[in-house]
């Protein structure tokens, strides 16, 4: 059996503005959907703080959520796990194949400096597992570092919100950030579609990024597919 760790935000709103972020759902969902039932994984979600997991009311519009996003939504033992989350300083990342980071804004707040989150990257990919991300869920790995003090992405391709799709969904002004543009300044070469949000996905040894939410389930995918062929170590 593969174990699987999905780590969702505990943040809840834009600092300094009234207002409200989260997990953007179908990030978690169209991820989760492609192993769960299958006895060959085991997958486990995770959140920061523990408790909670606050949802981006916006990912949950009519005109924005999808067929399977709210099929998960108004499945109440599913719901019942984002409301009662453990945090990831419990886990034990030296157990896990994978760790994926999903996205919603809320991510770039309490993603970056989380040492429970470096140290959990930091195993998995020693133990030659999958560090796999979606959206701003790339945040994540902006302040890992390797043993040589190099950041893990500096020389990485990957891939991950786009300035230009941060535009088009009018967060420009909120974000703390841009995360295209810290992803380049940590060193990763960074790579997009040329149609904003479009699926895309990067995959470079044992980093599988997606761009945007229409990417979740092809980083599920490609996870999928690359621990059917082994680890890389």
């Amino acid at each position: 059996m593969k174990k699987i760790m999905i780590v969702n935000t505990s943040h809840s709103q834009f600092d300094g503005a009234e207002q409200p972020t989260g997990l953007w759902l179908s990030e978690l969902v169209h991820f989760y959907d492609v192993f769960h039932g299958n006895e060959q994984y085991q997958v486990d979600l995770y959140n920061i703080k523990g408790g909670n997991t606050p949802l981006d009311p916006v990912s949950l519009k009519p005109i924005i959520i999808d067929k399977l996003t709210k099929s998960y939504y108004e499945n109440e033992l599913f719901m019942d796990q984002l409301k009662l989350t453990p945090s990831i300083d419990t886990a034990d990342p030296s157990t896990y194949d994978v760790i994926y980071f999903t996205g919603g804004h809320g991510v770039m707040y309490d993603f970056p400096g989380n040492e429970a989150i470096q140290q959990a990257v930091n195993t998995i990919y020693d133990n030659g597992g999958i560090i796999a991300s979606v959206c701003h869920g790339a945040s994540a790995l902006l302040d890992v570092k390797r043993p040589n003090h190099r950041f893990l992405i500096d020389g990485k391709q990957l891939t991950g919100f786009s300035n230009v799709e941060e535009v088009l969904a009018q967060r420009q002004k909120v974000v703390p950030y841009q995360l295209e543009s810290e992803l380049k300044v940590k060193g990763a070469n960074y790579v997009k579609s040329k149609i904003p949000m479009k699926g895309f996905v990067v995959v470079d040894g044992q980093l599988i990024s997606g761009q945007n939410p229409a990417s979740a389930r092809k980083v599920a995918e490609a996870v999928k597919d690359k621990l059917s062929r082994g680890k890389e170590i």
